[in-house]
């Protein structure tokens, strides 16, 4: 069974504390950045001593491309996702055919190396307004934005990876980052649900995850919508059907921190809706939440997170015999020179 909380670890190896937490049933995901990776065969052998301890945990990296790409030495260098969207407006075929070839190689890529999902890709449609996300986004256009992300995500689902969608209902029409603010964005629904919400509810039955934004809209509820029942439950579960998993976006942010401390966090997190919350970058924040999650546990819809286990079709060392692969990393290398 998996457990509810996602975290991370400090280094390159475990130490003797990240494998005791490890050790947790109450832990059930781990997400990997750019410090615990120096290059492909480090990755695995940090992969295969966390699944020696826990072969069912999930294994996860934001490998987005352009600005958030954690692992870089020996992977092909990916472009920001507006390269697509700026390509589109000269060639649109070109440009959906080039999205699926880069969902393609990003999740082989991560896959070889033992990792099961990308928390990938970004549903946000650009408004021009938001630092955080910007280029990060397919386009401002949103029926642009769902051609281009359909196509990536079949390229991921080709290479055998779960898709992520994020950070619903949208991230791009405030400016604040949530990462160190709390962003409240004062739309009608009518707003939101014209723009935003498009690439959503065109792709959420193609998603097997997606994670909430810590941004506050007001004019539906005032809570972030990662704590937001009607967000979670009434809108994304009930009307719009989804299915997979709901990952809170992390705990540690300070758009999190309305709520209270790591434990209230967690609570609210999981009670709007969420089956799996991430702690990062604070050892005692996690630990926090695993006592509550002993004194809370909860049953978990284990077919969901079945769904994002990774299922490599190619190994590291095999990818530079693999003419898919070849070709893949010629285009996209093409891309950002």
């Amino acid at each position: 069974m998996n457990g509810a909380l996602m975290l991370d670890v400090v280094g390159v190896e475990l130490d003797a504390e990240e494998k005791e937490l490890l050790a947790h049933p109450d832990v059930g995901g781990l997400i990997f950045f750019a410090r615990n990776y120096t290059g492909p065969d480090q990755i695995q052998a940090l992969v295969h001593s966390i699944r020696a301890i826990r072969p069912e945990i999930i294994l996860a990296v934001d490998q987005e491309g352009g600005r958030v790409q954690r692992f870089r030495e020996g992977f092909v260098r990916l472009p920001s996702m507006k390269t697509f969207g700026d390509l589109f407006a000269h060639n649109a075929d070109e440009a959906c055919r080039l999205a699926h070839q880069c969902g393609w190689l990003m999740a082989t890529e991560v896959l070889s190396v033992g990792v099961d999902i990308s928390f990938a890709p970004i549903l946000d449609v650009d408004c021009g307004l938001s630092r955080v996300i910007g280029d990060r986004s397919f386009h401002e256009n949103p029926q642009v934005a769902v051609a281009l992300l359909r196509e990536f995500i079949r390229g991921m689902h080709q290479a055998g990876m779960a898709a992520t969608g994020k950070h619903f209902p949208g991230h791009g029409s405030v400016e604040a980052d949530s990462h160190v603010a709390i962003p409240v964005d004062k739309r009608s629904f009518a707003e939101i649900d014209a723009l935003d919400l498009v690439p959503f509810r065109a792709l959420c039955h193609e998603l097997q995850g997606i994670m909430p934004a810590h941004v506050i809209y007001p004019e539906v509820d005032d809570k972030p919508a990662g704590f937001s029942p009607i967000w979670l439950q009434d809108l994304l579960r009930q009307q719009m059907g989804y299915k997979g998993v709901i990952f809170s976006d992390d705990l540690s942010m300070e758009g999190a921190g309305v709520v209270g401390g790591y434990a209230d966090r967690a609570d609210a997190a999981l009670n709007a809706g969420c089956d799996m919350v991430l702690a990062c970058n604070n050892r005692q924040g996690a630990i926090q939440i695993l006592e509550y999650l002993e004194r809370n546990r909860r049953t978990v819809n284990q077919s969901r997170f079945d769904a994002l286990r990774g299922k490599a079709k190619l190994q590291w060392n095999d990818l530079p015999h693999n003419p898919q692969w070849l070709a893949a990393e010629e285009s996209i290398r093409e891309l950002v020179r």
